[in-house]
């Protein structure tokens, strides 16, 4: 099924092609382009060989359109984007910054939650969503 993602700032559409588009800056300050799969779980991701990072590094992700930040207001080891599918259903889809973490949870209106890979368990907010309710988005 396809799934549109957006910037939570600008609603600009993140998703061209098979990828989703992200300005990033690694710890030494520089810049590049970052391509993640959009499939809730699939880490794979594309970069420009020049554009370098190692694992546990803390990335900065940037929405390319609107250039604003993307760190999340949950923990700011997290990036925040809204995935929209076919009918129009939005949800907040949240994954780690850190190289290497394979961390996802996507977020529906009635604050469900969808987590996915082998590190999700280090956020335990979802599960606590009446502490954090105010930071998630409703729809």
């Amino acid at each position: 099924m396809e799934k549109f993602y957006l910037c939570p700032h600008c609603r600009g559409h993140l998703k061209v092609g098979e990828y989703i588009i992200f300005r990033a800056r690694n710890r030494q300050k520089e810049g590049g382009l970052l391509l993640l799969h959009p499939g809730i779980g699939n880490y794979e991701s594309l970069k420009h060989p020049t554009f370098s990072y190692s694992p546990g590094d803390a990335l900065e992700f940037f929405c390319p359109i609107c250039s604003v930040s993307l760190e999340s207001k949950i923990d700011r080891n997290l990036v925040h984007v809204i995935m929209m599918d076919r009918d129009l259903m939005e949800y907040d889809v949240y994954f780690s910054r850190i190289a290497g973490e394979k961390s996802t949870y996507q977020v529906s209106s009635e604050r469900s939650v969808m987590a996915a890979g082998e590190h999700s368990y280090r956020y335990t907010y979802f599960r606590i969503p009446e502490k954090f309710v105010k930071y998630l988005q409703t729809r």
